[in-house]
């Protein structure tokens, strides 16, 4: 796969979507994690998303518990943990692995095309961001401790107008 927008995804629901929908957004994709030490950015990245969803960002989360056991639940579990705690209304996808061999395709493409600290080609931890610009090219990764507040001025940067 080439193009971000090549992937195919599979929603909290449980319904296939493709990456393609979202052509000619600013996307930010997360890991995220309903018992880390991180899980409150989940309100942070639901302001974002109200701030900006309209002017054509749109946040993807992807449950991952790959990092000490922190979202072990379901997805139905997860689902409603972030809709009654965070009231989390962008969209969220089924579980995935993020490193190793069972990498979501997704996942590995986004650590290729971003790598960490020194280049690192492993996610690190839980609420790792990759902030994509709307031609699907711009790519950049932000470290798990950087708080989604911190990003706007970078989502500015890449939102039309």
């Amino acid at each position: 796969m080439s193009a971000i927008y090549d992937f195919n995804v599979t929603t909290i629901s449980g319904d296939p979507r493709s990456l393609g929908e979202y052509r000619g957004k600013v996307m930010l994709i997360v890991n995220t994690a309903s018992k880390c030490g991180l899980t409150p950015q989940f309100r942070g990245l639901e302001d974002l998303y109200q701030q900006y969803k309209e002017q054509g960002l749109v946040i993807l989360g992807f449950p991952c518990n790959q990092f000490a056991n922190q979202d072990p639940g379901s997805e139905s579990d997860i689902a409603q943990f972030c809709q009654l705690n965070y009231g989390v209304s962008f969209p969220m996808f089924a579980k995935i692995e993020v490193n190793g061999e069972n990498a979501h395709p997704l996942y590995q493409y986004l650590k290729q095309a971003a790598p960490g600290l020194m280049g690192s080609k492993s996610i690190k931890w839980n609420f790792t961001k990759f902030l994509i610009g709307p031609d699907g090219q711009q790519i950049k990764r932000y470290a798990p401790t950087e708080t989604p507040d911190k990003l706007t001025g970078a989502i500015e940067a890449l939102l039309p107008g």
